[in-house]
């Protein structure tokens, strides 16, 4: 093959199994792995033979084309795409990405990595942990990945939920249906709040697990939420719960809640509550009524009714709290995040409208003597010197003794008061320890002698031991029996 010495040619030739796939507008050379030749007798030069895949030996010497044409006046900000496109074969589009580097190919940041590895990487153990605890909101699992570290996005882990579905239990069978629910209700704003109580188990960080009552609270109108915990559902807790969630949110009209024995003991003829005495003078000094729903009709209050459900399956879920004070804390903060978020369903900030609506119809609550002995509830001391409080003992000094006191846990501390409120006995750090927590003067002297409490008149006497017959001794052989036969 002779070429003229004066016409410097190029020519591009692919194989034949490959001209079938040619593309008209682009040809691209460094996918079809072509044979570039050059040739250019002009300088005396022969043929010259390139079998490379390389896209950075594509761009050379379609660059070094092209400045020979150019001459003194060639620059990279000065070359025609729609030129390099007809040489190499390259879209228009990658050479623009490319132009930005000054035709430098950088490599692929996923070269050499394996395909198969992705953003979830290492977190499949704990993400299936979570599946097989019935745990298959993606959201959830979201947050609680993130804060061990995680980096991608929800979507990745629900497309992993989707694909171990098979890890998850099966879901229990209804054996009947809950029959017919009602209708649904509005409130206006402030009129309505809806509470109940629910019963969760708490895990540990050491791996135990506690029980504990959730005390949980709602406004019907907007949905914003309170909630407390406690280790009984007993009034005073129930008191203690209403009263902060009216400090958060307000005082209502009316507070929907169900039959629950430290409310209503029970109904008169015409079916009007009897309401419990205690309860009865708490809701006249708070300022408020209360309305029962049907018995065996939970979902008349199906907002706080899927609220406990919610805090079980979002809030509690995956974590660990050592006690009850840090399991309040973390809450209080939950449920100002829940608040503050924007709702899907309901298309608000439940705390923008609480806010702007029902705060005006609600009232503020004002914390007087009477309200405050409902946060402090009555204990009576002991004969040693100690307060039972939450299952535990904390000690106050020695001349309280016998004596009746008043209690208030807040945050890490439990403060003892006298009936009156006049006065504080003492103040212990709740540890959540079983041992006994000691007051700085509980005791008189550091040994108290151990006396008798009176003198003792008792005489022992020894009672002389009866020896039982043994064998044919039992039997009296000298006694006549006479026989009427």
């Amino acid at each position: 093959m002779k070429i003229a010495k004066k016409c410097p040619v190029k020519i591009a030739i692919f194989s034949p199994s490959k001209i079938t796939n040619h593309n008209k507008r682009s040809l691209p050379f460094f996918n079809n792995s072509p044979t570039l030749i050059y040739a250019n007798t002009s300088d005396g030069g022969g043929i010259l033979n390139i079998n490379s895949n390389d896209l950075e030996d594509i761009l050379a010497h379609a660059l070094a084309t092209i400045k020979e044409k150019m001459g003194e006046s060639y620059s990279i900000e000065k070359v025609n795409l729609a030129e390099l496109h007809r040489i190499t074969g390259i879209s228009r589009a990658k050479l623009r990405r490319l132009k930005k580097n000054g035709f430098v190919v950088k490599p692929n940041g996923n070269k050499g990595k394996n395909s198969k590895k992705s953003v979830v990487s290492g977190y499949e153990g704990t993400i299936d942990d979570y599946l097989r605890k019935n745990v298959t909101n993606s959201e959830v699992i979201f947050e609680r990945l993130q804060e061990i570290g995680y980096p991608g996005s929800r979507t990745s882990i629900k497309r992993y939920i989707a694909a171990h579905k098979d890890l998850v239990p099966a879901p229990r069978e209804i054996v009947s249906s809950q029959g017919n629910r009602g209708r649904r209700y509005h409130t206006g704003p402030g009129e309505n709040y809806q509470m109940d109580w629910g019963f969760v188990k708490v895990n540990t960080p050491e791996g135990a697990s506690y029980q504990c009552a959730c005390f949980a609270m709602i406004c019907h109108h907007c949905g914003e939420r309170y909630i407390e915990f406690f280790p009984n559902a007993r009034q005073e807790n129930l008191f203690i719960g209403m009263i902060h969630a009216f400090i958060y949110m307000g005082i209502p009209e009316n507070v929907l809640t169900d039959n629950m024995k430290s409310v209503v003991i029970g109904r008169d003829v015409e079916g009007n509550p009897i309401w419990q005495k205690d309860y009865e003078i708490f809701m006249k000094t708070i300022g408020f009524h209360t309305k029962l729903c049907k018995c065996r009709h939970p979902f008349t209050k199906g907002k706080v009714e899927r609220l406990v459900r919610f805090v079980k399956e979002n809030f509690i879920v995956g974590r660990t709290f050592g006690n009850i004070t840090d399991l309040n804390c973390d809450a209080l903060i939950w449920c100002n995040e829940q608040n503050g978020r924007y709702h899907r369903a309901m298309d608000y900030v439940p705390a923008e409208v609480h806010s702007n609506e029902c705060m005006h119809v609600a009232e503020i609550l004002t914390m007087t003597a009477e309200i405050m002995k409902y946060l402090c509830p009555v204990r009576k001391i002991s004969f040693d010197g100690f307060v039972n409080y939450e299952g535990r003992r904390f000690g106050v000094p020695y001349t309280y003794t016998r004596k009746t006191c008043r209690v208030m846990r807040k945050d890490f501390y439990l403060y003892i008061y006298d009936t009156d409120l006049t006065h504080q006995i003492a103040v212990h750090n709740i540890t959540w320890s079983r041992k006994d927590s000691y007051a700085h003067d509980q005791y008189a002297i550091k040994e108290p002698e151990e006396l008798p409490t009176a003198p003792v008149k008792a005489v022992i006497i020894q009672k002389k031991e009866t020896v039982p017959a043994r064998g044919f001794e039992k039997f009296d052989f000298g006694k006549m029996v006479k026989w009427n036969g």
